[in-house]
C-alpha cells in the first residue's frame, strides 16, 4: 500500500490526533514507519471557495501539495492581477474574475477528466502523465500579460520575438521559482509540464485535457465567463457531457494512411449529441456576444494604439514624453522585452497606475489615449460589414468585400490623415469548431459514437447542426465621434470598393 494511498485512507480531513487514533484503531501502524507517519501528517487538504464549482480541493498528498506551493509563487500569484476577460469589464461589470480563479478551475476540471480516464482505462494508466498534465492545467495561464490577448497583439506590432503567451509560459515552468516548486517531483518533472506547451498540440489522451477542442481550459472559462458577465448566452451541459465521455480508439495517420495504428483519446457517448451541439454553439454565442463585443474590442485598440506609441517613444530614447518614470516596469519591458523578471513585473494594475501618468504625458497622442481609457471615452465603431450589406444582397460578395476595404483604408486613407491614431482598424474570425484538417490531429476533435453506440465519427458527421455553424466574422473600424469627415472618408470608400466588384 502506497504511503499517499494510506494517508487518502486514513489521514485526510482529520487533525493529527484524530490520524494517530484512526491509525491505531485500525492496526494501520504496521504498514507506517514512523517517519512516513510523521510524513504522511505534515501534508494538508487545502480548499478554495469558488463561484463556479463550489469547493476546490487540494488534497493532502504528495503531489498537490506541490502544486499548492507552486501556487504560493511570484508569477502563480501575479495572475490575481491579470483579469481574465480584460477590458470586458467595460461592458459587462461582473467580468472582473482573473486568471488566478481560471487557472484554478481549470485544474479542478482535469482532475475530474483525469477520474475519467481511471474508471475507463483499468491498465496502463500512466500515473506520470497524470501528473504532468494536471501540473500544466493549473499552470497553463501563466504566460499572459496584461490585459492578456490584447497584450499579445501589442508584442506583434512591435515585433517582438517572445508574443506568443504559451512560450512565456514555458519559460516561467523552466526558468523561475515555479521549476523550484515541482523540483519536489523530480528534477526533470518542470521541463516535462513545459514542453507540453512547446509540443503545441496534444500527443496523448492525457495532453489533449491541456490543449483541444474540448479541454478542461475550454470546460472552465465557457461556463465562468458566462457566469461572471450574467449573459444568458453560452450554456453547455456541463455534467451531462462529463457524464458521457468515455475512452475510446482514433485512426493515427496521415493524409488517411494509417502509420501508427490508433490513438486512445475521450469521446462522447451517443446520448450527448445535443450537449455536444450545445457546446458548440455555446461557444459561437459567447464570441458573438462577450468575446468579440464592439466596445471591448475597440478598448483593445485604444490600448494597443496607446502602448505602440508608449513603447516607440521609449526606444527612441524619448521616456521624458511619455509621463512615465524611468524605473517604471513598462518602461523597463519596452528596453528590455526579452528579460523574465521584468515581465513578471506587468499586470493589469502596472498598467492602470500608469494611466494618470500617461494622461499628463507631452506627447499628445498618448495623453489622449491614455485619458479616453480612463474616462470610458471610447471611439465609435463603423460595423463594414453592415455598411457593405446594406449596399449588397449577397452575403458571398459582402464576404469578397470587406478585406479589400480594410486594405484600402490602410493604404490608402490612414496614411493621409494628420492624425492616424484617429481611425482603428480590427478585423478577426473565429470558427467555434475545426474540421480535422484545419485543427492539431485527431486528438484536438470531438469524436462521439454513431446511434448504434459502435463507431466513433467526427461531429461534424454525427450532427446536422455543427457543420452548419458559421465563423464569427468581424470588419470594424473605429473612430472619434465627432471625426464627421472622417466617417464619411471610410462610408466612401465603402461604396468605391463595392461599385468596383459590381463592375
Amino acid at each position: 500500500m502506497s504511503l499517499n494511498y494510506l494517508y487518502s485512507d486514513w489521514c485526510s480531513g482529520h487533525s493529527p490526533g484524530q490520524v494517530r487514533s484512526q491509525i491505531v484503531t485500525a492496526g494501520a501502524w504496521r504498514l507506517l514507519t514512523p517517519s512516513r507517519c510523521s510524513l504522511a501528517m505534515s501534508y494538508r487538504r487545502q480548499r478554495i471557495r469558488d463561484p463556479l464549482h463550489g469547493l476546490i480541493e487540494f488534497r493532502a498528498e504528495h503531489f498537490e501539495h506541490v502544486l499548492w506551493q507552486a501556487i504560493q509563487t511570484r508569477p502563480f500569484q501575479r495572475l490575481r492581477r491579470v483579469k481574465q476577460l480584460g477590458f470586458s469589464e467595460f461592458v459587462y461589470p461582473g467580468a472582473t474574475h482573473t486568471r488566478f480563479a481560471h487557472s484554478l478551475g481549470t485544474f479542478h476540471v482535469a482532475r475530474q477528466l483525469m477520474e475519467i480516464i481511471k474508471r475507463h482505462k483499468f491498465t496502463g494508466i500512466d500515473e506520470p502523465k497524470i501528473q504532468q498534465v494536471l501540473a500544466a492545467t493549473l499552470l497553463h495561464d501563466l504566460g499572459h500579460g496584461p490585459f492578456s490577448h490584447a497584450f499579445e497583439d501589442v508584442g506583434k506590432r512591435l515585433k517582438l520575438k517572445s508574443v506568443d503567451h504559451e512560450k512565456w509560459t514555458e519559460r516561467l515552468i523552466r526558468e523561475t521559482e515555479i521549476a523550484e516548486a515541482l523540483k519536489a517531483m523530480g528534477s526533470g518533472f518542470a521541463n516535462d509540464v513545459a514542453d507540453i506547451f512547446k509540443r503545441g498540440h496534444p500527443e496523448s489522451m492525457y495532453e489533449a485535457a491541456v490543449s483541444s477542442q474540448f479541454d478542461a481550459d475550454r470546460l472552465d472559462y465557457m461556463q465562468r465567463d458566462r457566469l461572471m458577465t450574467g449573459t444568458n448566452h453560452g450554456a453547455i451541459d456541463f455534467a451531462w457531457l462529463l457524464a458521457n465521455i468515455e475512452i475510446g480508439e482514433v485512426p493515427h495517420g496521415v493524409d488517411d494512411d494509417p502509420y501508427g495504428g490508433s490513438l486512445e483519446t475521450f469521446v462522447l457517448g451517443a446520448k450527448a449529441v445535443s450537449a455536444a451541439e450545445t457546446y458548440v454553439l455555446g461557444l459561437l454565442q459567447l464570441y458573438q456576444t462577450v468575446y468579440f463585443h464592439k466596445a471591448t474590442r475597440g478598448i483593445e485598440k485604444l490600448f494597443t494604439e496607446l502602448l505602440v506609441r508608449v513603447f516607440e517613444s521609449i526606444r527612441d530614447n524619448r521616456v521624458c514624453q511619455t509621463g512615465l518614470p524611468e524605473s517604471h516596469p513598462l518602461v523597463k519591458f519596452a528596453l528590455a522585452p526579452e528579460n523574465l523578471d521584468v515581465y513578471l513585473s506587468l499586470d493589469d494594475a502596472v498598467v492602470w497606475g500608469a494611466i494618470p501618468m500617461l494622461a499628463e504625458a507631452k506627447d499628445t497622442v498618448i495623453a489622449e489615449l491614455a485619458g479616453r481609457l480612463r474616462d470610458r471615452k471610447l471611439y465609435k465603431c463603423l460595423d463594414v460589414w453592415q455598411l457593405t450589406a446594406q449596399l449588397v444582397a449577397d452575403t458571398d460578395r459582402v464576404r469578397r468585400c470587406c478585406p479589400e476595404i480594410l486594405e484600402r483604408l490602410k493604404t490608402r486613407v490612414i496614411p493621409g490623415l494628420a492624425e492616424s491614431h484617429h481611425l482603428l482598424l480590427d478585423q478577426a474570425a473565429r470558427a467555434p469548431y475545426k474540421r480535422f484538417d484545419e485543427s492539431k490531429g485527431p486528438l484536438n476533435q470531438i469524436r462521439i459514437r454513431t446511434a448504434d453506440g459502435g463507431n466513433l465519427v467526427d461531429i461534424n458527421s454525427r450532427s446536422a447542426i455543427v457543420p452548419a455553424i458559421p465563423s464569427v466574422e468581424l470588419w470594424r473600424v473605429y473612430l472619434p465621434a465627432d471625426q464627421h469627415d472622417l466617417r464619411k472618408r471610410v462610408q466612401d470608400t465603402v461604396r468605391e470598393v463595392v461599385n468596383e466588384k459590381r463592375n
